[in-house]
């Protein structure tokens, strides 16, 4: 599994228009690019595909953010700021084991999370971004 590179900065949604995007009051610090679970709080927190309950992914953050502050979090839609060079168009995405960090294959439990699409930023240029939906009648075990 390749975990993907990220760049925070970039982290920005493709199409807000087709996009789902909840608040999440984060239970620990998080930065712009990372998948989250909600705990027995009720709080989003940092996710991942091999420990028991962090496997439920739920959302990404779009903001960094502290513990107990709401951020904005993508639950659907298309996103960029993630390196995805070494990725095909329609490849899967899913949680990695590696603590808030998406990746190109499963990870310890099978999680998928999107897949990567081509967005067209002009007449002559595709790029690639993620397109994530998160699924949150998913029980993943």
């Amino acid at each position: 599994m390749t975990d993907l590179a990220i760049t925070a900065a970039n982290i920005e949604v493709i199409k807000p228009e087709d996009a789902e995007i909840v608040q999440i009051v984060v239970a620990e610090t998080v930065t712009a690019g990372q998948p989250v679970f909600i705990n027995s709080d009720g709080q989003g927190a940092l996710a991942d595909a091999n420990a028991s309950g962090e496997r439920q992914a739920r959302a990404l953050t779009l903001q960094a953010g502290v513990a107990n502050q709401s951020i904005s979090c993508l639950k659907q839609g298309y996103v960029e700021g993630f390196t995805l060079s070494s990725q095909a168009f329609d490849d899967p995405i899913f949680l990695s084991d590696t603590v808030g960090v998406l990746g190109d294959s499963a990870g310890t439990v099978t999680v998928p999370v999107g897949l990567v699409a081509p967005i067209a930023k002009d007449a002559s240029t595709i790029s690639k971004v993620l397109y994530l939906r998160f699924r949150w009648g998913a029980d993943y075990t």
